[in-house]
């Protein structure tokens, strides 16, 4: 669901399969990342954040290394497979960590464009995401800035915060609200850390509730 198949496809050479093996996985990567290489490791997020959360704590956040988290089936968006395979503590445990920085994408243009973006940080990233489809909200031309919050619409009674496939359901909350003469402010806010505190305080003035 995350596509590093194609990645295989066109980089078989940079493309390493641990099999199920997570913190191994971990361990390489932080290897990886302490000779100057830039790892993504993926997998299921619940598998990728708990099952690995002491060498992603001692091994990649505490030595700050450039390691990228990527956890896909995020939420309860695995469907099926059942609790086992269901995240709901894994921006919580990330979050908690020094150093590492946690991303939500609402939609795949701003998945490609974090992806992108998580290459050029410094220090350990964490991007959450789902498996369910989700329409595109974002523009083409929509750039990524870490620590900001991004509006997709505005209005003076409330504001929506949201982040994930979670984003599109907001704005047609903010549609519905519409309806009942309710204008709401709907607020992407995929930097889940560092957290854009400039927007929320401000629509916590702005807006009556929030």
């Amino acid at each position: 669901s995350t596509r590093t198949v194609d990645f295989r496809s066109f980089f078989p050479d940079r493309f390493v399969d641990m099999g199920i093996a997570e913190a191994d996985m971990i361990s390489t990567g932080a290897g990886m990342a302490a000779s100057g290489l830039v790892p993504y490791c993926n997998s299921f997020a619940i598998f990728l954040t708990a099952h690995c959360y002491d060498q992603i704590r001692i091994q990649v956040a505490y030595p700050n290394l450039h390691v990228v988290l990527a956890g896909s089936s995020a939420g309860l968006t695995q469907g099926q497979d059942g609790a086992s395979h269901q995240s709901l503590e894994d921006v919580a445990l990330m979050r908690a960590l020094p150093n590492m920085r946690v991303l939500v994408p609402a939609d795949g243009v701003e998945t490609r464009a974090i992806t992108l973006a998580a290459a050029e940080m410094d220090g350990p990233v964490y991007i959450r995401l789902g498996r369910y489809p989700v329409p595109d909200i974002l523009p083409n031309n929509y750039r990524f800035e870490l620590g900001r919050a991004t509006v997709l619409c505005q209005g003076g009674d409330l504001t929506l915060v949201a982040c994930g496939h979670m984003t599109h359901i907001a704005l047609e909350a903010a549609e519905l609200l519409a309806q009942r003469q309710i204008e709401a402010t709907v607020l992407n806010m995929s930097s889940i850390k560092p957290l854009d505190w400039l927007a929320v305080t401000h629509y916590m003035k702005a807006t009556p509730l929030m």
